[in-house]
């Protein structure tokens, strides 16, 4: 698993919300089986009210920050 990943999987866990704004971008595009969300303010709200994610079967990073994350 790349360092990115394990850092956003690391943060959920955490639930550091600061952590996850500088490694989610703000245009990110989150899927996961029957869920797709758009935008970093509806993630984290996800994020805080759901079960940890699962590692993506894959993801696309801009700027150094996760933009798509394609969960298994």
């Amino acid at each position: 698993m790349d360092r990115i990943v394990r850092e956003v999987l690391s943060a959920v866990e955490r639930h550091d919300q600061v952590a996850l704004k500088a490694l989610l971008h703000p245009y990110l595009h989150w899927n996961e089986p029957r869920i797709s969300i758009r935008g970093r303010v509806k993630v984290l709200a996800r994020l805080a009210a759901s079960p940890a994610p699962v590692p993506p079967a894959s993801y696309e990073l801009r700027d150094g920050q996760i933009y798509r994350w394609n969960g298994g």
